[in-house]
This record gives structure tokens, sequence and C-alpha cells, in this order.
């Protein structure tokens, strides 16, 4: 198990997906802090987390604060909600990874790809943040629901971005969420995974799934051999 000691600031950390990687991520001994546009509301989350998680380091934040005092900020916001978000954190967040889970979902046909034209949702974030900001694009198609579960996670998590070794350190704190995350290469890929969300959640409607996700099959030589 990696050896992970950054606190992790989830900008929306009081929705489903944001929620269900503090919960796994504090029980595993994350520092973390949970962001929201209401402080109060970020605060109210962190304690009823806390009651859960035994000895838990959880902290309450409105976003901009949040993200100023992460080491790595996840965002976890409804796309809607993205660039209202951006605004907010841009300030703080110079020098550190930022991890985007953003879905470009486009009610009420979520289960039909509408990717937005002028390319992934995280390039336009690096993009938005700058060059002092290092993104990765993670955790597109894991279940809210299953983070909250007890024991692994049966799927797989694409990790996209430029530089080898954040990707890693993301895919270190994937294994502390009890799944496996895997080098996709680099931050122009992540347009499959955002894609692939409403691909997942058609089959979750048609075949009564409660939260479809992927694996990847074959015998996998260790990132340390491969180059970037």
């Amino acid at each position: 198990m990696p050896a992970v000691k950054n606190r992790v600031a989830i900008i929306g950390g009081t929705g489903g997906l944001g929620g269900g990687l503090a919960y796994r991520w504090a029980a595993a001994g994350i520092p973390i802090v949970i962001g929201s546009r209401s402080a109060d509301k970020a605060v109210q989350a962190a304690k009823e987390l806390e009651s859960k998680v035994e000895g838990a380091s959880i902290t309450g934040l409105a976003n901009r604060a949040a993200a100023a005092v992460g080491d790595i900020v996840i965002i976890t916001v409804p796309y809607a909600h993205l660039a209202a978000t951006l605004d907010e954190i841009k300030g703080e967040v110079a020098g550190k990874v930022i991890v985007d889970a953003t879905v470009p979902l486009v009610p009420p046909k979520v289960g039909t790809v509408q990717l937005p034209k002028d390319g992934p949702v995280a390039c336009h974030i690096a993009e938005v943040l700058g060059d002092e900001v290092d993104v990765v694009a993670a955790f597109h198609n894991v279940a809210a629901d299953k983070l909250r579960s007890a024991g692994p996670i049966d799927c797989d998590v694409l990790v996209f971005g430029n530089k080898k070794v954040s990707r890693q350190l993301v895919i270190d704190l994937i294994e502390l969420l009890e799944m496996r995350g895997l080098h996709a290469g680099p931050l122009a890929n992540s347009t499959a995974a955002e894609a692939l969300t409403s691909v997942l959640i058609t089959i979750n409607k048609y075949y009564k799934v409660p939260g479809a996700g992927i694996r990847i099959t074959g015998e996998l030589i260790s990132p340390e051999t491969t180059g970037d």
C-alpha cells in the first residue's frame, strides 16, 4: 500500500462522488478538506463524516479556502458549475496537482455522449488554471455509491495526465480507495473516459446494473518498466 501523506481537498466534497472519495480516503488515514460553495454545508458534511470514521482528520471549508490548504485538489463538481468553481479556486492552486473528475453530462439526455466542441474538459481546465498547475484526469467512470460500500471495488480507474510522476501520485491515491488505477496516457486522452460515462449510464439503465464500471483485462507490466 503506498504511503501518501498529502492533504486532499475535494472541491464539491458534499456531492455523491466527492463525498464517497472523502469517506474512503479518510478511512485510509488521509487528511481531508471538504469544499463546498457553502462553508456551512462543508462544515456539516465534515462533522457527519468524522462521526463515521474514527480518528479521521476532516475539515469543511468554502471551495476557495479548501483549495488554498489542500496539497492535492480534486474537482468533483457538476459540469454546469465548473466555470464558476474554476473562477473561485484559480488564485489558490499554483504549484499543485489538480485532479479533474468532471463529466460533461447535459441533461436531460445524460445517456447520450455530448462532448464539448473545444476538446476534453480536463484540457480546458488546464488552460484556465495555467501552466503553474498540473492537471490529471481520473474517476470519470466510478459509481459514487460504490465508494460508500465496504471492501475492494470491482472497477479500474483510467488516469490521464501529461506528467508520469503526477499520474503515479493519483494512482497511489486510488490504491488507497481499494481500486486499481491505470496510466492511460496524456490529458488529451481523457475525452475517452468523459464519453464513456454516458455509455455506462445507458448500460446501467438498460440492464438494471447498480453502477457499472470498467475493467481492463490482460496481464499488465508494472509501469516502472515502461515509458511515459
